[in-house]
């Protein structure tokens, strides 16, 4: 079973989605499971993980409504107030639902670039493991840093980091995101999604070579035991198709074992998520 571990869905209206500007004018639309259904199909994806994309709980309700209508969304990556005084009874309320896989934040939006060192923060994620609910770091390269002080302080929770934090594809700089992205996968509870990437990279005019240095980081310092293909639909339609985004990922780890590809793009994010 081949699994997609990152896409959205959403009824587009510029109030909750000011953040898709002008020049992403090709996201300026509702995309809904109708949608993507016949996508997956189509590159022989069986299901996938839908993540948050507004910081709301209506948003949490309205994703677990989806995947109980709708059999190949495999699980729910939602969004719950951590750093609230009520965290645990929005986590009680939302993990009763086994749709509920993990949560998530948009940190990437928060000017304080050690967000996730926070007191109150770190008492909302303190809170997950009792839920056995994951959480996707959506951190900047910036942040990433910080994130590494978080996965240390919290052994047992499962974290995994979004679009490899972020790293600058376009102008093809890899440090200092590089020596933060080694330093936080020594932690055995961190995986990857190699998700992302082309909107990190010149819209109109990407190569696969653009991607290799990056791949190359995150494969060596996970493994292939803790990495997992994202989409990134329908946001990486802004640089390309869903097909390229899989055919970018697939051509290259095509010289990695059956075993290891079926890792990348099914198994690690069935286990990881408790599907």
């Amino acid at each position: 079973m081949k699994l997609d571990a990152h896409q959205h869905f959403w009824e587009y209206n510029t109030r909750d989605y000011g953040w898709i500007s002008g020049e992403m004018n090709v996201i300026q639309r509702s995309f809904l499971p109708e949608d993507l259904h016949p996508i997956l199909t189509a590159s022989g994806i069986s299901g996938c993980i839908v993540v948050q994309a507004r910081q709301s709980l209506e948003e949490t309700e309205w994703l677990l409504e989806l995947a109980d209508k709708h059999e190949f969304i495999k699980g729910v990556v939602g969004w719950v107030d951590l750093c609230s005084e009520n965290a645990a009874l929005q986590l009680e309320k939302y993990a009763a639902n086994p749709w509920l896989k993990g949560v998530r934040h948009v940190i990437q939006d928060e000017p304080d670039v050690k967000f996730v060192l926070r007191d109150d923060f770190q008492r909302g994620i303190a809170l997950l493991a009792q839920y056995n609910l994951a959480y996707d770091l959506l951190v900047s390269k910036e942040q990433l840093p910080y994130a590494v002080e978080l996965v240390q302080a919290f052994p047992q929770q499962r974290f995994v980091i979004d679009h490899l934090a972020k790293p600058d594809i376009k102008a093809g700089i890899l440090t200092p995101w590089k020596e933060a992205i080694i330093a936080i996968s020594a932690y055995p509870n961190v995986h990857c999604k190699l998700s992302g990437m082309v909107t990190e990279a010149d819209w109109n005019q990407w190569t696969q070579e653009d991607f290799t240095p990056y791949l190359d980081t995150v494969l060596q310092a996970f493994g292939p035991e803790r990495v997992m293909y994202g989409s990134d639909w329908p946001v990486s339609n802004v640089a390309g198709t869903y097909r390229q985004v899989f055919n970018l990922l697939q051509t290259h780890v095509h010289s990695l074992s059956q075993a290891e590809q079926q890792m990348i793009f099914g198994d690690n994010c069935r286990a990881f998520y408790n599907l």
